[in-house]
């Protein structure tokens, strides 16, 4: 048996200013829209992960969501040009991650990091 994929699943009410927050902030695809539920891809194919912590690590709670990108700094600057809540700001750790967290409006707080 082989696991294919995990979909991270994300309950709101409001599904249009949720989606326009991946959208915006991380640049997303809208590839499937039935209005209740939306879907968003980056259009990447990655090995399928899932992560089990006590924290966050540095003292941080654990994020809902951990969201690798190629460019932390550049989505951290959108970030607040887009006026997002930084819960933990941009830092270099000492396990070899740059990272911040950013809550989204459905209030998930998101690890968005990149390796260095």
């Amino acid at each position: 048996m082989t696991v294919k994929r995990i979909v991270a699943d994300i309950a709101t009410e409001s599904v249009s200013s949720v989606r326009q927050f991946y959208v915006d902030l991380f640049q997303l695809e809208i590839v499937m829209d039935f209005g209740w539920i939306v879907t968003l891809s980056s259009g990447e194919t990655t090995p399928v992960q899932l992560s089990i912590a006590s924290e966050g690590g540095s003292g941080t709670p654990v994020p809902d969501l951990s969201i690798e990108v190629e460019n932390v700094d550049e989505v951290f600057d959108r970030a607040q040009k887009l006026g997002c809540q930084i819960e933990y700001d941009l830092t270099d750790e000492p396990w070899g991650v740059r990272r911040f967290y950013v809550r989204d409006p459905a209030g998930k707080l998101l690890n968005v990091l990149a390796h260095l």
